[in-house]
């Protein structure tokens, strides 16, 4: 499924594509490696395809491996979620579903070998004082006073730890590397903390638990990854991950290769500040449409081939190219839901029209093509009858100059049916519209009217066969670019409170056999997605997925 853009850079496949040309590399092997701590967001959707991709496209294996060091944090419904959007995005790993779990007794007896080979101790230092013995960006770290235990007393200490004799935190296992080093992560760190927490995949057997820095680099070298990529912020820790692999015997040697994470504007990509949002109940579940999460992207309406486009057009870079433009992600949706979403009418704001000069049970249907481009799409049956709803933008009283849409006395044309002007209004006591009374002009249908020109369009629905829906308006869910650009402010601060506004609508009567996740263009309004969970209720719910205007679009016609 992946294909190569010439024009968005990927610095990484390229490397790769050099390795084997000069036969410095085999069979490519890469790995996903989410934490089972929450769904999986923007950011990771970057990362699946960036993965998958380079191994689909050298003819490789990607596996799936959940990072499950630590049980505290997570969860199966996690684990289910994360398989399932992988899935959906249109990626398939090889062999079954990996853990690190899968390799605890391993990475113990590993951590036995340095324990044996004078590069571990266990340390009774607490967090606190770990801390302060660690020294700073500036100042050495100091060993710790338990650093030159011998080996019979680490060995002795490491399995009691593991059989749960000791609490959290009392001690733990670090690496005896050079608490003077440069590079902070260099400075003896830890390998086991104590954990007594029930863990999803291995039950309560284990009461230690690895770090990420212990079980990751030893993980991709027993399942034989080729290329383990990662992004930026891991490039301070390469050379403790390749530090473990010279000093293990383990099978093979993976590289370590670091890009650019994504960062977009509006959007956060933090799990635990997404996390929060869940929590204090202002978003509706990580699926909440607003939510930067791939599930949530997808319950608003957008396809596994536009987060796939979108991917493809940032590019993978070593350099911070700071914030995406949220519009680019507009644009790729937008862009594959004008070629294969099915056309429909759908009156947001619904005001009454009644046509004067049609018998009451007149009624017309019209056959409207599904899609103007596409000969594949079944066609519509739209009817026409004496009353109809129209949209209240589409109507002014005292209209300005420039607004070709109904207004008293003016004339518009109903998308695909007759001209019809508006002759009076009709309003309740408290001076709001009732109703407008129209009439039609019936030699209309098709072509132009004699004598005049009628520039306006609307859309509109049959009040006799209208579909009652209801529909969702989501909008970015911050209102400032970098929401948490501030590290002393509440990010909650910046949140929009015009994120989602809420219409009972009238669609036309195609809209009625909407199936879960199907996508239409609501003609002149925008392309909306009919909600995945409301829609198996029984309850027609679409969400605005992205309007019509693309403005990335003009941003490329202009450079």
């Amino acid at each position: 499924m992946s294909s190569e853009n010439a024009s968005a850079p990927n610095f990484i496949r390229n490397q790769i594509r050099d390795e084997i040309d000069a036969g410095r590399a085999g069979k490519v092997v890469t790995r996903f490696p989410p934490e089972p701590n929450g769904f999986l967001h923007v950011g990771h959707a970057k990362s699946i395809c960036l993965n998958f991709g380079l191994a689909e496209q050298f003819g490789g294996d990607c596996h799936l491996r959940f990072d499950d060091t630590n049980p505290a944090k997570e969860e199966q419904a996690y684990i289910d979620a994360i398989k399932e959007d992988v899935s959906w995005l249109g990626f398939e790993w090889a062999g079954s579903v990996r853990y690190a779990s899968d390799y605890f007794e391993q990475l113990y007896a590993w951590a036995q070998h340095l324990v044996r080979e004078g590069k571990a101790y266990v340390d009774d230092l607490s967090p606190d004082e770990m801390r302060e013995y660690r020294g700073t960006l500036t100042e050495p770290g100091r060993p710790s006073p338990w650093r030159e235990r011998s080996v019979e007393e680490n060995l002795d200490l490491l399995e009691r730890m593991r059989a749960g004799e000791f609490n959290e935190g009392e001690k733990v296992l670090r690496a005896k590397i050079d608490m003077a080093s440069p590079n902070i992560n260099l400075r003896d760190p830890i390998l086991y903390r104590i954990r007594h927490a029930h863990h999803h995949q291995t039950g309560d057997k284990w009461k230690i638990y690895p770090s990420y820095d212990f079980a990751h680099g030893q993980s991709d070298a027993i399942e034989g990854v080729t290329h383990s990529i990662c992004t930026l912020e891991f490039e301070d820790h390469r050379p403790l991950y390749e530090w473990f692999l010279d000093n293990l015997p383990v099978p093979a040697k993976p590289r370590q290769i670091e890009f650019a994470r994504l960062n977009m504007n509006y959007t956060l990509t933090s799990k635990r500040k997404l996390k929060l949002l869940v929590d204090e109940g202002i978003v509706d579940g990580w699926d909440d449409p607003r939510m930067p999460t791939i599930s949530g992207m997808r319950r608003r309406g957008y396809t596994p081939a536009s987060i796939r486009k979108f991917c493809e057009m940032i590019g993978v870079t070593r350099a911070d190219g700071g914030l995406v433009d949220i519009a680019m992600l507009y644009h790729a949706i937008r862009s594959d839901l004008e070629d294969n979403a099915p056309r429909a009418m759908s009156v947001l704001n619904p005001v009454k029209v009644v046509l004067t000069n049609v018998a009451e049970e007149h009624e017309e249907v019209y056959e409207v093509p599904g899609h103007p481009a596409r000969d594949d799409m079944p066609v519509r049956r739209v009817p026409f009858t004496r009353e109809l709803y129209i949209d209240q933008d589409d109507f002014m009283e005292e209209p300005p100059k420039k607004f070709f849409r109904l207004a008293p006395g003016k004339e518009v044309r109903l998308r695909n049916s007759y001209v019809i002007r508006c002759d009076e209004v009709v309003k309740d006591a408290a001076g709001g519209i009732e109703e407008l009374r129209c009439s039609v002009d019936f030699d209309t249908l098709g072509k132009n009217p004699e004598g005049r020109k009628v520039k306006g369009v609307i859309h509109w629905v049959s009040a006799t066969h209208a579909v009652p829906m209801e529909v969702r308006l989501y909008d970015n869910l911050f209102l400032v670019e970098q929401p948490d650009k501030d590290k002393d402010a509440d990010f909650l601060e910046h949140l929009n409170p015009e994120s989602l506004k809420v219409c009972q609508a009238m669609g036309e009567p195609s809209l009625a056999d909407a199936t879960p996740e199907s996508r239409f263009q609501f003609e002149r309004v925008g392309y909306f997605c009919a909600d995945r969970h409301a829609c198996r209720d029984g309850k027609l719910v679409f969400n605005r997925t992205v309007g019509l205007k693309d403005s990335w679009a003009k941003i490329q016609k202009k450079g």
